[in-house]
């Protein structure tokens, strides 16, 4: 798993090594459980079975789920599903655990049977089925996720699923192979995640062939004073280090910066200037900033297929992105011709030469919309991607992506119990199921790098260099910590900083 190093010799549990080294399939027949609501019967089997009865290799009680919901769920509907032809009662159905409770999508209750295409669940946000037999599956948003409160012991017949959609900023213990692999599934920004979620942030190809503002209009624009590059960011000292390429590129082309960023410039109504106003596409706000020609849209981290509303938004209203992001983001253009890549360019004095050559020849500047025409979106690997997605966005017609991840697990740990029930009834004839892993590029963002120039450039007390480059390698070591807790079946999380000091100690010896 690459989660130890070179020196303590990692005590092996019984029943829960496998757990922790290959997050073993697990047996466990389905017991009884029927309700849905607290103080029903799910509850009443909480009681008859006790959370003991699943030998959980020393257990200690877990702290509730206290995080509040996220605002971007509050509104998501409840989906039970496409429906199946699976007659189970709810008594015989695998559970599966939100233990990122903000995240449940289902309302008002707290438990709810859901109809995936291979079969049944039941899916709860109340941690207090979290040892039961039948709990098959925990979910974990990975925002939340902290190494230190990681559910102690790991239980032998449960599986770990992530959901992360946000940056890799979020929570770097992800991006590193020992964070990674303590899950079983993902649901990442990363195309080789289990379920994708690379275009969260695209509608529909329809959101690319909105109209762009006329030339003329942008020239005129231009002639009153505004600047042909806008700027907008609230949100400074990030992993990208955006604030400092910008204010180097700022030394050679006129930027418009509105946002709290490096902001030279007010916007025009007090309306406007309500960072709500922008995060809702306000009619008013977007028409304002589609006549500019450029926009920076430099994400808050790097990472592979990791794209926001700041590269899809610009080529919506028809300006052009002058992009820092995901490296791989070609892939996904809708042709050859549409966003700048800041990367493409020795330094931001050759960008910016190019985006004043680009705004004084308007001939040369439309080719970069020339998607928008008719016919002119090329990319096969994008269309097929978005005609293939299974969740809308913004679209009530179709799941949320909350509710289709939660059907991938429920289907995939219906199929493990199926394969598991044949293999003991077969006496080991028919092999186990496999364990299911999460690979380093289901997430594995690099390390952070200044927006411009080197380290070795940064003074001592640089304020992005002391916060990120740290945040990052202590990162590692939180996966690594964890990892060992876990192998070592720890059930005492108040332990984990002992490990991370174990981990010092060996990192200062070998250096």
């Amino acid at each position: 798993m690459g989660g130890s190093r070179p020196g303590r010799r990692l005590r092996r549990g019984s029943a829960c090594l496998w757990v922790t080294l290959a997050l073993a399939w697990g047996a466990g027949v389905a017991l009884a459980t029927e309700g849905a609501v607290p103080g029903g019967p799910l509850a009443e089997e909480e009681a008859a079975e006790p959370a003991g009865a699943e030998e959980p290799c020393g257990a200690e009680g877990w702290a509730q789920d206290v995080v509040p919901p996220g605002a971007a769920f509050v509104a998501a509907a409840s989906y039970r599903g496409p429906g199946n032809n699976d007659t189970r009662s709810n008594k015989a159905l695998p559970i599966l655990l939100w233990w990122s409770g903000s995240l449940f999508p289902h309302f008002p209750g707290d438990t709810e049977r859901i109809d995936c295409p291979r079969g049944s669940c039941l899916v709860t946000r109340s941690r207090r089925v979290a040892r039961h037999r039948r709990t098959k599956a925990l979910i974990f948003y990975g925002t939340d996720f902290r190494a230190y409160e990681a559910p102690l012991p790991r239980l032998s017949h449960q599986t770990w699923a992530l959901f992360h959609e946000e940056s890799p900023m979020n929570n770097y213990v992800l991006s590193h192979l020992p964070g990674i692999q303590l899950f079983n599934y993902t649901a990442t920004f990363r195309r080789e995640s289990d379920y994708p979620l690379t275009l969260q942030w695209l509608p529909d190809v329809g959101y690319l062939r909105g109209p762009a503002v006329p030339l003329a209009e942008k020239d005129a624009w231009r002639q009153k004073g505004y600047a042909p590059v806008l700027y907008m960011q609230s949100h400074c000292d990030v992993p990208s280090d955006r604030d400092r390429y910008v204010q180097e590129l700022m030394k050679y082309i006129q930027v418009d910066s509105y946002g709290k960023c490096l902001h030279n410039r007010e916007l025009p109504s007090e309306r406007l200037r309500d960072t709500s106003t922008a995060t809702t596409e306000d009619s008013e706000f977007m028409t304002f900033i589609a006549r500019y020609k450029f926009h920076l849209a430099l994400e808050n981290a790097i990472c592979d297929d990791y794209m926001t509303e700041k590269l899809w938004r610009p080529m919506h209203l028809g300006a052009v992105p002058v992009y820092r992001g995901s490296p791989a983001v070609r892939d996904w253009m809708p042709n050859n011709l549409s966003i700048i890549l800041i990367d493409d360019f020795d330094s931001p004095q050759e960008l910016a030469k190019y985006l004043d050559f680009l705004d004084k020849n308007g001939e040369e500047y439309m080719k970069y919309l020339e998607y928008k025409n008719l016919g002119g979106i090329k990319n096969q690997f994008l269309l097929e991607s978005l005609a293939r997605r299974e969740w809308g966005v913004n679209d009530m017609t179709l799941p949320n992506y909350l509710n289709g991840f939660e059907c991938f697990v429920c289907d995939r740990e219906n199929t493990r119990v199926k394969e598991e029930q044949e293999h003991k009834k077969s006496h080991g004839k028919i092999p186990a199921p496999r364990a299911r892993i999460a690979q380093f590029k289901h997430m594995g963002c690099p390390m952070p790098v200044p927006g411009f120039g080197s380290v070795e450039d940064l003074s001592g007390g640089d304020s992005w260099k002391e916060m990120w480059l740290q945040d990052y390698w202590q990162s590692l070591d939180q996966g690594e910590a964890l990892t060992a807790m876990i192998h070592r079946n720890e059930s005492h999380q108040g332990r984990f900083w002992d490990y991370m000091h174990e981990i010092f100690l060996k990192r200062t010896r070998q250096h």
